[in-house]
């Protein structure tokens, strides 16, 4: 498909794109509703993604196109920017407010996006585009920020332009996936180690199945402030910062604190799904696949 994005840029903009950036999109094998808990996730980069074509223009103006989504907009540079509904380009938009904000000068782009991302799939598409985005902005403006920063500028961008109180490894997986691994992320240190994905004769299936998924629009947000609560409740008798800062044997000795019965079973979920991780980590990097489920199971 980049080929064909110059093409297409010229049909549009009536001039050459200079540059096509790309971004993948991430598929997590293991450790669910862990990243805002401060747990352990094991996501890895796919090959679909997104790219953008890019050219300068002398108009001040950022003009977003897709190849996706009818939506488009001509946004005149200003100092800073508001979410604008729900549309597509509110995620690139969000960088560009981060980048003014900080203080980077920037100038007019003509912008063409496309990806090959299912949408709606949760294959994270919105951070494909953020980090993207994030990545030509800090390429074409020398704005000197590191690849973390950039993860953290985006997921920042997710979580007060967008409204999504998502963690980092969304962004982090996207911007640090290797090929043919793995990442075990900490998604509070956010130290990391890149896990071979030995599969032998197995193969990773990833299946579309049309069912719609858009954070901002589930219950994302409310399962955060679910696990806030059973984190609360916990911190009356514990010293801690996040819920996987304690294993299931001492949960298991101080879950009587959590009242609340949702909260409780949101909380039971993040911390052994934490320990899970690690038992998947070791089992993927020795090629051991065909692991027993008695091997998997964690004390009650």
């Amino acid at each position: 498909m980049k080929n064909n994005l110059y093409p297409e840029f010229q049909n549009i903009f009536n001039k050459e794109a200079e540059k096509i950036y790309f971004s993948p999109g991430r598929v997590n094998l293991i450790g669910e509703h862990i990243d805002y808990n401060g747990g352990l996730v094991m996501p890895c980069a796919i090959t679909f993604g997104t790219y953008v074509a890019v050219a300068p223009n002398n108009d001040n103006i950022f003009r977003f196109r897709s190849l996706n989504f009818d939506d488009k907009s001509d946004t005149p540079l200003q100092k800073d920017y508001k979410k604008i509904g729900e549309t597509w380009f509110n995620y690139p938009l969000g960088i560009i407010d981060y980048f003014l904000n900080d203080g980077h000068q920037l100038q007019g782009l003509d912008m063409l996006y496309y990806g090959d991302i299912p949408i709606s799939s949760g294959l994270s598409s919105s951070a494909s585009i953020e980090v993207v985005t994030a990545f030509m902005l800090n390429d074409l403006f020398n704005s000197g920020y590191t690849k973390l920063q950039l993860v953290q500028l985006c997921k920042q961008v997710e979580n007060i332009f967008i409204g999504v109180n998502c963690g980092i490894m969304d962004q982090f997986a996207v911007a640090f996936g290797e090929k043919d691994k793995a990442l075990m992320l900490n998604c509070d240190t956010l130290e990391y180690q890149a896990v071979n994905t030995n599969l032998g004769n197995y193969v990773l299936a990833i299946i579309n199945t049309n069912k719609p998924r858009k954070l901002a629009e589930s219950k994302y947000n409310e399962r955060v402030q679910e696990c806030q609560t059973a984190l609360k409740a916990l911190q009356q008798e514990l010293n801690i910062q996040h819920l996987c800062d304690i294993d299931n044997k001492t949960f298991q000795q101080h879950q009587h604190v959590i009242t609340d019965p949702i909260a409780l079973k949101r909380a039971k979920h993040v911390i052994e799904e934490n320990d899970r991780v690690k038992l998947a980590a070791k089992a993927l990097a020795a090629g051991d696949l065909a692991i027993t489920s008695s091997e998997t199971i964690l004390p009650s």
